[in-house]
């Protein structure tokens, strides 16, 4: 037997074993995914707050043409500078290349795929085989697809925003593999460039959603050197070669000012003001202040917990508050 929601507010799940329909309320602003942004892209753009002296940082990678290198303690908003960038800036969907240890260079430029090419041209000698129409020679464009770099440095008449996520996870040649590109704009194709005269144009599959992009000779050449943020978390040190062809941005954590700006952003101007309808919010900016103090904390993590107590979440510093704001750097 299914019971209805008993009007138990934001306890939806009782743990007594008995089957309910509850009506779910409106999910944070940050985790809300049915709304697709104009122009493309997963979720709508955040609000994103960064000072002048930062912003003209920013700024300076995009007058040089130089990958901007974003450090900075987990949640002070690495990855969303780059969203920023391309939502104030109007330049499309951020192509997105996360790193891993095992990420390498091919990885961010472009994958040939020859066995599926090779299963299609097989099929379509069977056909043949069996004296049913010839089918057409399968476009070797469309086994070949570029990666978030490759993507990135595809000739557009505005640049791409491309976000290298946690480069300084990946592996220790990965950032020298990275100078040439950066420096020359350009990749070849091999596979492409061994082709006959009459195939000198190939157009490819790019990461963009049906995307693709025409290649000469099987390079590509970017007309406008991308937006390229990289973010680290200072696990390692990068080159001196590769750091000198970077701007370098280092986001501090926000103090109780910019604390308080960047609730009442994501949750309304009723948030984060001295006449604030949510109750307990300087407790919990002081609790979240106190334990970033001796452990990482990301600024998400009081988003979360005012979220909650404007819901009605009873949230205390033994119970709620400490699943809420557990420190990042900590065992599980």
């Amino acid at each position: 037997m299914t019971a209805k929601d008993s009007g138990n507010g934001w306890r939806l799940f009782q743990g007594d074993g008995r089957v309910r329909e509850v009506e779910f309320p409106e999910a944070p602003p940050w985790r809300q995914f049915g709304v697709a942004p104009a122009g493309g892209g997963r979720r709508r753009q955040r609000p994103y707050l960064i000072e002048p002296a930062e912003a003209d940082v920013v700024s300076a990678a995009l007058l040089l043409r130089r990958p901007l290198l974003v450090t900075g303690q987990p949640g002070t908003g690495k990855s969303s500078l780059a969203h920023a960038i391309a939502h104030e800036l109007h330049l499309g969907r951020v192509l997105h290349w996360p790193i891993n240890s095992r990420t390498t260079l091919q990885d961010g430029l472009y994958h040939y795929d020859a066995i599926g090419r090779l299963r299609e041209a097989n099929l379509r000698r069977d056909r043949a085989d069996g004296h049913g129409p010839l089918a057409e020679e399968p476009d070797i464009g469309s086994y070949v697809r570029l990666g978030p770099l490759g993507t990135a440095l595809v000739p557009v008449a505005r640049p791409r925003v491309l976000l290298i996520d946690e480069l300084d996870k990946g592996d220790i040649d990965l950032p020298n593999d990275l100078l040439t590109i950066f420096e020359e704009g350009e990749f070849e194709i091999p596979e492409l460039a061994r082709l006959s005269r009459e195939q000198d144009r190939v157009r490819v599959v790019t990461a963009d959603p049906e995307g693709r992009a025409a290649t000469e000779r099987g390079w590509v050449r970017c007309a406008e050197f991308p937006v390229v943020v990289i973010t680290s978390n200072g696990e390692r040190d990068f080159p001196p070669a590769f750091l000198r062809r970077c701007v370098r941005l280092d986001l501090p954590e926000p103090d109780e000012e910019r604390l308080r700006a960047i609730v009442r952003a994501h949750l309304g101007d009723g948030a984060g003001t001295d006449t604030d309808a949510v109750e307990g919010l300087d407790e919990l900016v002081r609790a979240f202040l106190s334990r970033r103090a001796s452990g990482e904390l990301a600024t998400d993590q009081l988003l979360n917990a005012v979220f909650l107590r404007r819901g009605g979440v009873g949230l205390d510093a033994d119970g709620l508050l400490d699943a809420v704001l557990h420190r990042l750097g900590g065992t599980v």
